[in-house]
Parts: C-alpha cells; sequence; structure tokens
C-alpha cells in the first residue's frame, strides 16, 4: 500500500469506523486505560475516535512484547502484522476478546486516513524490540533515543491526526513524548529494576558512585540515586518547556487535551520530588483531584504567550520529523484559528513590553 498524506482541503480528515470496529474499540480501550479513555474526551469529536484507534493498537502492540517474557517474539510477530497493514490486509487471530481483535484493523484505517509513514511504526517497534533484548542504556542520549521510539512516535503519529505537518510542530510533538518517557523512567526506576530493566542512564549512575549492574541486582533508594532521577527528571522539563511552544501549531480545540496531557505528566514528576525523588520504594501519583486542577488550567489556556520554537528536535528524534514532515504544503488555518493567532501574537506583543517573556 502507498501511503501517501491526505490532499490539502483546509478540513479535516474524515475518519470512521463501522459501529462493531468501533464499539470494539472503545471497549478495548476502556478495559486497558481508563486514564486515556477519559483523556480522549477531551478531545473533539473529528479527532476523538482515530485517537483511540492510534491508542489500541499502540498498547495492543505493548501488552503483546509485555506477554512474550523476554522470548523476543513478541516484536517479530509486530513486525510481521505491521507488514500487513501497510499491504492493506490487516491480520485477524483467534486469541482476542470474542476471537476477532480490532487492533490491526483500526490501525490499518488510521494508516491510510492520514498517510502515516511505515518508518514511524517501526521505530516504536524497534523500541520493543529493545525492551526484549535487554539493551543498556549508557548516555542521556542513548535514552532518549529509546524514548524516541517508544513515546516520540505516538505523538508525532497524534499530531498528523491532527493536521499537523509542518517540521516545527512535529519537532515540538516529538519533544513531548521524550518528556513524558523521562517522566515515565524516572517514576518506574523500582518497578522496571524488579523487572531486570534499567534506563536511568548508567554513566550518570556512575558519576554518582553506583555501579548499575550492582544496584540492579539489589535495587535500593539512595541519596546518590535520588540524585539521578532528579538529574533526569530536570532533563524532562527542559522537554516540556520546549513542546509546550507547539501547541500553538495545533487546532485551537486541541490543545487543551493535550496541554492537560503534558501537566499532568509533569506533575508526575513534581511528585516525585515532593518525595525526595524516591522511585523505588514507591510509585507517585498524582490525584484524581489534582489532575482535575490541571486540566481546568489547561482548558484555561487556549492561547499560548511563548512562540512556537523552530529549532530542531533532539538528533535522536530527528528522523521521525524527517519522515512526516511537509514543508512544501500547509493546509489553510480556518477563520478561528486565524482568529486566535491574532490574539495569540497581541498577547505575546503585551507580554513582551511587559517583561513577562524574552523577545527572540
Amino acid at each position: 500500500m502507498s501511503v501517501q498524506p491526505p490532499p490539502v482541503t483546509g478540513q479535516p480528515v474524515r475518519f470512521d469506523l463501522d459501529p462493531a470496529l468501533r464499539e470494539a474499540c472503545i471497549a478495548s480501550i476502556r478495559a486497558g486505560s481508563k486514564s486515556f479513555h477519559a483523556a480522549s474526551l477531551l478531545l473533539p469529536s473529528r479527532y476523538r475516535l482515530a485517537a483511540r484507534a492510534l491508542y489500541t493498537f499502540c498498547r495492543a502492540s505493548d501488552d503483546l512484547v509485555d506477554e512474550a517474557s523476554g522470548d523476543r517474539k513478541g516484536a517479530t510477530e509486530l513486525r510481521a502484522r505491521l507488514d500487513a497493514v501497510y499491504a492493506a490486509s490487516p491480520r485477524t487471530r483467534d486469541t482476542g476478546p470474542n476471537g476477532d481483535p480490532v487492533e490491526d484493523r483500526v490501525f490499518a484505517k488510521v494508516v491510510s486516513a492520514f498517510g502515516i509513514p511505515k518508518s514511524v511504526p517501526e521505530a516504536l517497534i524497534e523500541g520493543f524490540e529493545w525492551d526484549e533484548s535487554g539493551r543498556a542504556y549508557e548516555t542521556l542520549d542513548d535514552v532518549i533515543a529509546y524514548a524516541a521510539r517508544v513515546a516520540s512516535t505516538v505523538g508525532v503519529m497524534m499530531t498528523l491526526i491532527m493536521g499537523g505537518r509542518e517540521p516545527a510542530v512535529l519537532a515540538r510533538a516529538a519533544d513531548l513524548g521524550i518528556a513524558m518517557q523521562l517522566t515515565n523512567i524516572a517514576r518506574d526506576v523500582g518497578e522496571d529494576a524488579r523487572r531486570g530493566r534499567l534506563y536511568l542512564p548508567r554513566q550518570w549512575m556512575q558519576a554518582a558512585g553506583l555501579d548499575p549492574d550492582a544496584w540492579l541486582s539489589d535495587p535500593k533508594f539512595s541519596a546518590e540515586l535520588g540524585s539521578v532521577t532528579a538529574r533526569l527528571l530536570a532533563t524532562a522539563d527542559q522537554f516540556y518547556d520546549r513542546a509546550l511552544t507547539g501547541l500553538s501549531g495545533l487546532p485551537l480545540d486541541c490543545r487543551p487535551a493535550i496541554r492537560s496531557a503534558a501537566y499532568i505528566y509533569r506533575e508526575i514528576g513534581r511528585e516525585i520530588a515532593r518525595s525526595g525523588h524516591d522511585s523505588v520504594t514507591r510509585r507517585a501519583r498524582t490525584s484524581t483531584n489534582r489532575k482535575i486542577e490541571l486540566i481546568l488550567m489547561a482548558v484555561a489556556q487556549p492561547f499560548s504567550l511563548s512562540p512556537l520554537l523552530t529549532a530542531p528536535t533532539h538528533p535522536e528524534a530527528g528522523f521521525l520529523v524527517a519522515a512526516c514532515a511537509d514543508t512544501a504544503r500547509r493546509a489553510p488555518r480556518g477563520i478561528d484559528e486565524k482568529a486566535g493567532r491574532l490574539i495569540e501574537i497581541l498577547a505575546l506583543a503585551h507580554a513582551r513590553r511587559n517583561g513577562m517573556v524574552a523577545a527572540e
């Protein structure tokens, strides 16, 4: 199947599923992640179903690799299934709910509707292969390369669904994926270690006086380990700051959902900090009330005071932007987008006059 970007019409791509696929997709998400199901309600209806279809495939793929128990067969099966998706003949198997799994079929429709380049989900599967092989991450760049595959891929595909193909907007989506995955790693240090996995940069641990292999065999919290976790969260914050500037390149009514996700994930990092950066003996969680507060904050900020950062994403994620960007075309903005951008420009000018943000 030759996958092409959708034509520029000024209107969102119409995406739909037949009733049976739609219901099966929604049921799969409700069973797999109540949090994502709730978060998807913040998306405008014209993008919601496609986002759920994408998540269904990504979540099912992650589960398959986890269930493979390290025999390295999960990613191999995923590659064969992805080949079938891009050959326009998605597989059906006999092992899913009611004997009729839907993830491949709904993802095939996403691929076709939004022109998802095959190299992007291939990179996601490569990240799963790294998990299966027990890959060691020596440097921060190594960790970011992993984050780009398992998280930036999803952010970039979501951006394509929302109509974003500008390089800078895709770069900021990649940044957000990196930020969120670094937060995940910081939160799950103990949980990962008990599964024999270590995603903290080994060089950072050694610099803090820790032997990574010895620590992995007997994972315990210490001030030295806390300093490594704090350093990782500080790096994540830099990526959140970069990523949030990209919201101005998304449709106005999509921004609350993406901003909410960024705020809620960033809050996990702050919870870790409040616990002394101990994510070995406890797992940081954000309370429901705090999530609601953050969502309300996100909804109240549809416009951005920060100009879109046009710098490239991290070099380890740049291949995703290169695969998806369409520099020759840009979909025309609707009246609400043009009016919204004018408000942003005026607000930014006011903020600069009052010293609230630095001029470029």
